[in-house]
């Protein structure tokens, strides 16, 4: 007798137009998520396996620290390509190539001789986890209705929240038992598992048979990837002349890259989808508040490490309130923003940010643990607050055959505004005589500030008309 539930897994290519059937649904979701997860732990939880690899594999700190660049880089700079491809030839495709690409790459890390083979591998990993991440958003769009789209977002937030968070924690707790190889190997029965489900769970979408634009592609690595090396630079002890010819490398292969966009019907840099105000604008509130987010990421631990004096375990306790608060708050604001306006909702989230993270310095004047706690748990429901409606906002603004471009968008703008904020704190803690919180935090809450008066301004341009709302706003 056939089982109901594989039965009705049985692999279709038909394009469902509002979401698919469950519980279809349910095992998509499921194989988002979990993919989801696996690629941002793999980018947070080699900074505590770090020392045991310089070690091993004889390399000096600085060296072994392109373990963590060469992931980070190949993301940054994939994600827009990626998500191009996404539209050209299927998300499906896209997708379980960059599963398998993942888990391969894992494999390679774990069984690496030396470090130069390590970074190497890392590469290709970085390359399967930006498959990933480019157009996971586009295909919950079409594995949700639109009704629930809101819910569906909040839930990648709250993972992706979670799994930035846990893991340092998960790391020492494989280390405490293995060795730092199998920081790799955990991926390899996760990503069979994500393959498995994907295979016969994910929707297909009507591909544009574009012609991928290689050039651009690689317009777009010198443009994206110059920009994030030079703020990565900024604030170390780098060579000045190193920075600014990053940067100039950045900026004329930008500016080549924008002109060769302006001539395509579905350029890989979508221009087009920032011709709407609505998308840009999210957009622009998105990399102001991730900005904004890193500064206080990237400093918090050195002031409560440095100056407090307290272990690190103890920091990394004191920290757990923010990711905790988004987690909870940010599938909650993804459900209201399916029922009420998301637009109101992102501006009263970051402006609940920018409270929270100048609290953080009233706080450490006031003394104590509980008004550091309470102050790093609204800045948490705060970003989990405007995260989810924000992302939600981007993503229905644009059209439903654009939903790759827009999707790769949205991870760009997260990385950009991240890069900018951790060079923005290196910066802060660098030049200073001391470790100013006071200056830090204004900083890192003027930014939120910005982001919510640009939330604001949005909302104020439809409400009176200046712009118009798109389909599903």
């Amino acid at each position: 007798m056939p089982i109901p539930h594989i039965q009705r897994l049985k692999i279709s290519p038909e394009v469902h137009p509002d979401g698919l059937p469950g519980p279809r649904r349910i095992y998509a979701a499921l194989a988002l998520l979990i993919t989801v997860m696996m690629a941002v732990l793999d980018g947070t939880i080699m900074n505590v396996a770090l020392p045991a690899i310089a070690q091993d594999q004889g390399a000096t700190p600085a060296h072994a620290i392109w373990v963590i660049t060469a992931y980070q880089l190949a993301i940054v700079v994939a994600l827009l390509p990626f998500s191009a491809l996404g539209e050209a030839i299927g998300f499906r495709k896209v997708y379980l190539s960059g599963i398998t690409l993942f888990g391969l790459a894992s494999a390679l890390c774990a069984m690496a001789p030396n470090i130069e083979f390590l970074i190497a591998a890392r590469v290709l990993q970085g390359l399967g986890a930006a498959a990933i991440m480019s157009i996971n958003a586009a295909i919950m769009r079409h594995v949700f209705p639109h009704a629930k789209l809101g819910q569906a977002i909040g839930w990648i937030a709250m993972t992706v929240s979670v799994s930035a968070a846990a893991g340092p924690t998960i790391a020492s707790a494989i280390m405490a038992v293995g060795s730092w190889h199998w920081l790799f190997l955990i991926n390899l029965p996760i990503s069979v598992i994500s393959i498995a489900m994907g295979y016969f769970s994910l929707p297909f979408n009507t591909p544009s048979r574009a012609r991928f634009d290689f050039i651009s592609a690689l317009l777009n690595v010198l443009t994206f990837g110059g920009l994030v090396a030079a703020l990565g630079n900024m604030g170390i002890d780098s060579n000045p002349i190193l920075i600014a010819g990053q940067f100039a490398v950045s900026f004329i292969a930008g500016v080549f890259l924008v002109r060769r966009q302006l001539s395509r019907s579905r350029p890989m840099l979508p221009l087009d989808l920032l011709k709407i105000p609505v998308f840009a604008c999210s957009i622009g509130s998105s990399m102001t508040g991730f900005c904004a987010q890193m500064i206080a990421f990237v400093t918090l631990p050195f002031y409560f490490h440095d100056v407090l004096g307290h272990s690190a375990t103890m920091t990394g306790l004191l920290m757990t309130p923010w990711p905790v608060a988004t987690a909870i708050i940010a599938p909650i604001a993804g459900r209201m923003a399916d029922k009420f306006s998301p637009i109101r909702l992102t501006g009263i989230g970051m402006a609940v940010f920018a409270i929270g993270l100048y609290g953080t310095t009233l706080a450490a004047d006031a003394g104590g643990l509980v008004p550091i706690i309470a102050a790093l748990a609204l800045c948490g429901a705060g970003f989990g607050l405007f995260q989810a409606p924000n992302n939600r906002l981007m993503l229905t603004s644009a059209p439903r055959e654009r939903s790759g471009g827009a999707s790769g968008m949205l991870s760009t703008a997260r990385l950009t505004g991240q890069s900018v904020g951790a060079a923005l704190a290196a910066i802060l803690i660098g030049t200073g005589g001391g470790f100013d919180l006071s200056t830090i935090m204004l900083v890192a809450s003027g930014s939120a500030v910005l982001s919510a008066i640009i939330c604001e301004g949005r909302r104020h341009a439809l409400r009176t008309g200046l712009i118009a709302s798109p389909a599903g706003v």
